[in-house]
């Protein structure tokens, strides 16, 4: 069931009313039950692999939490490669063997298998690791119960495509979950509202131009520049992923739970560093939390930090999918992440803080770095390497004049959207209507919004969302 679909929200009506209706602990099982039937709906055969993890998972930790020292470390090491080898044989093990026959000359069809990649495998196995690492750690206690334990696996508002979940922040929650106050509500549903507009009227909108030139089509009877199709599949990634993730805050809200944000405007950021202090939140701390500080961080010598960031984005380009085009995309981040080092080095050798900092050059700050980022998508979006290395010469080639004259909404809606943060750029007016607005302004604006989605829907085309496939 896709987030944008009446099904999924006659589903979620119906669990939020059944829920409402029973107590703590049955309301427990119940919702791991609806997270299993959400689940199914995509391949009934998923259930058996997310059940699977889920009891391995919560057996590792209890079996780590039980012995100390070098035993602990062994148990935690068996716990992170189950979940590592889940995650490599369903999404890797093809990609792999290709790589290898390709590199050695061989045909790979004996080897290759027809393997179904399960929706969500790489949020629910990251959530596994992190489950683990903090069992061995002592952040946290093992979890007694089966069913809490199965509810922060299987969630389903998070569950295929995230936010990644950290368990110290979901478990407490199960604990001290209260009744839906006001607040709630209007939260919840403001946070829905926001993310199905920028799916269904933004991310929609840009889609088909993307896929236009990056499918080597035509949109609406006309060629689109390849700078206009890699802005396009600029605006199309963020509005979709953070689309998503409001609906799934949202949703998450009204069943009484709260998940943390996950996006904060990242196409506002001033640097690289800060665009992924902004973007896919729980992703890049996870990262950092979970291999980069292990791997050692920042704590050797430089070129041990330069390594390390380039294990970590490699390897976080790789999560996204099995292609070497992801993998480029993270070392590509990786490279421009050093760089940013290296230019900060030199500004604070040179004592160019307060030029460099100032806030009259942070427009261009911006938009260089928006640039940098947009580029940096090629490889994520196209197809194969061929189609990245052609992408980058066509850059340079075909205005697009004319395309921009006869689709206004491709610069209009950046710029508006642009001036929105600006004009709201603490988010005031969003926090005044979950607390201060009166219901009857609160109702007219949700009216209002609904009506705007359904004449800008982009109805006549079906986009599922962009994480969905990782």
């Amino acid at each position: 069931m896709l987030f944008d679909t009446w099904q999924y929200w006659l589903f979620f009506a119906l669990a939020v009313i059944g829920l409402a209706a029973l107590k703590d602990r049955p309301s427990r099982v119940a919702l791991v039950a609806l997270s299993y039937l959400f689940y199914g709906v995509w391949d009934w055969r998923f259930c058996f692999l997310l059940a699977a993890s889920t009891v391995a998972n919560y057996l590792f930790g209890l079996w780590i939490e039980r012995h100390e020292s070098r035993a602990r470390k062994q148990r935690l090491a068996v716990a992170i490669a189950f979940n590592l080898g889940v995650l490599a044989f369903f999404k890797y093990y093809n990609f792999f063997i290709d790589s290898f026959a390709a590199l050695l000359g061989l045909d790979p069809g004996g080897l290759a298998l027809n393997i179904l990649l399960p929706v969500g495998v790489s949020f629910f196995t990251f959530e596994g690791i992190a489950y683990a690492v903090d069992v061995y750690r002592r952040d946290l206690k093992a979890v007694r119960s089966p069913i809490d334990f199965a509810l922060f696996i299987s969630f389903f508002p998070h569950l295929v495509a995230g936010p990644i979940i950290r368990p110290a922040h979901f478990f407490p929650q199960i604990q001290q979950r209260s009744d839906l106050s006001e607040e709630d509500a209007r939260w919840g549903l403001r946070e829905i509202l926001k993310g199905l507009f920028k799916k269904v009227v933004l991310a929609d909108y840009f889609a088909p131009i993307a896929d236009a030139w990056f499918s080597g089509g035509q949109y609406q009877g006309l060629s689109v520049a390849a700078w206009i199709g890699v802005f396009a599949f600029s605006m199309q990634i963020y509005f979709d992923f953070s689309g998503y993730t409001d609906i799934a805050r949202g949703c998450a809200r009204l069943l009484g739970y709260r998940f943390p944000p996950n996006f904060s405007r990242p196409y506002l950021a001033a640097d690289i560093t800060d665009f992924w202090r902004r973007w896919h939140i729980s992703l890049s701390t996870w990262l950092r939390d979970y291999l980069y500080i292990p791997l050692g961080g920042n704590r050797g010598p430089r070129w041990l930090t330069y390594r390390n960031i380039l294990i970590v984005m490699g390897l976080g380009g790789l999560w996204h999918g099995a292609s070497w085009n992801f993998a480029l995309w993270g070392l590509a981040h990786g490279g421009m992440l050093i760089g940013h080092r290296l230019w900060r080095d030199v500004v604070a050798g040179l004592g160019w803080e307060a030029v460099v900092d100032s806030r009259w050059l942070q427009p261009f700050w911006i938009a260089f770095t928006f640039v940098l980022v947009s580029l940096a998508w090629i490889p994520f979006r196209a197809p194969d390497l061929d189609s990245t290395i052609a992408t980058f010469r066509a850059l340079t080639q075909a205005s697009g004049i004319e395309f921009l004259a006869a689709n206004t909404a491709v610069w209009f809606i950046p710029l508006a959207t642009l001036s929105f943060c600006l004009l709201d750029s603490r988010q005031r007016w969003q926090d005044w209507l979950t607390l201060r607005a009166s219901r009857a302004i609160v109702v007219a604006s949700a009216v209002v919004l609904l009506l705007v989605m359904e004449v800008f829907a982009q109805i006549d085309t079906t986009v599922p969302f962009v994480y969905f496939q990782f």
